[in-house]
């Protein structure tokens, strides 16, 4: 048997076992994978399930516009008003709280605004009184949205300061992160990617402990009505999976250096 022929009925052979391969598409935040979150889970739930996980990070503004296209077919992100106006809207079902961590805003260890505290809305009108650079992601995500947020609570345009004081990356968090330890400015993240982060340059945090600042996690599945290739059964398996005791302990067991990263909530 010539080489072509060996190499065709390999391919043959492994055909099936390809075929059968389960996997579903999973549209994310980048802070679940950024953080290292996503590399701790999904290999304990796929060998549990023998479901692969294909992970799709952007920002949650994206990710959702994923789903809603029917590109994905669970939707695991952080914008809860925005993932209940697209449940209300048929786009999603089944949407569950799963874990939670907190907002702060970073800065400059000379913390030259005077910001620092647990007053997030005093920390922001004392960083643009000062004009002192701020770094925003600027790409419509969770986070993004969280900040224009606390900023409208603080009374403040922060366009207004666009292009001098007020930067946008249009990019995810760690990115973003790298941005505001290079240019020494202010930024707000998510707990999780901050503390997997390693270029931090002179920053560290100035903000935290406003109730404000809470940071709610939830999953949901892509509406297979509207989409009738989703993979429901399997979708429903990783949504029940990361829900389940197993999958909460999971979350909970996740660590950098000994601090937690995410607090699970689905039973609440």
């Amino acid at each position: 048997m010539g080489l072509t022929w060996r190499i065709l009925l390999i391919l043959l052979l492994a055909a099936p076992a390809y075929a059968q391969q389960k996997f579903i598409t999973v549209a994310s935040t980048t802070s679940t994978e950024q953080s290292g979150l996503f590399n701790h889970l999904l290999p304990i739930f796929e060998k549990k399930t023998g479901i692969q996980v294909r992970v799709v990070a952007q920002g949650t503004g994206q990710a959702l516009s994923i789903g809603k296209r029917g590109d994905a077919d669970v939707a695991f992100v952080h914008d809860k008003a925005a993932e209940e106006k697209l449940v209300a809207e048929g786009f999603f079902v089944d949407r569950r709280e799963v874990m939670y961590n907190d907002f702060i805003i970073v800065g400059p260890k000379t913390d030259t605004a005077r910001a620092r505290g647990n007053d997030v809305v005093s920390g922001l009108k004392r960083i643009a009184e000062a004009r002192a650079p701020f770094a925003s992601r600027g790409d419509k995500s969770g986070t993004h949205a969280a900040e224009l947020r606390l900023w409208q609570q603080a009374g403040i345009d922060p366009m207004q300061g666009k292009g001098s004081w007020y930067r946008e990356t249009g990019s995810g968090m760690g990115p973003t992160l790298n941005t505001a330890s290079g240019m020494n400015a202010y930024a707000l993240a998510d707990r999780g990617t901050w503390l997997s982060f390693k270029n931090r340059g002179e920053l560290e945090i100035v903000v935290e402990g406003d109730q404000r600042l809470f940071n709610q996690y939830g999953v949901m599945l892509v509406n297979p009505a509207k989409h009738p290739h989703v993979k429901k059964a399997d979708g429903m398996t990783f949504i029940d999976w990361v829900t389940s005791r197993e999958g909460q302990n999971a979350i909970a067991g996740y660590k950098i250096g000994g601090e937690q990263l995410f607090f699970p909530n689905a039973a609440k």
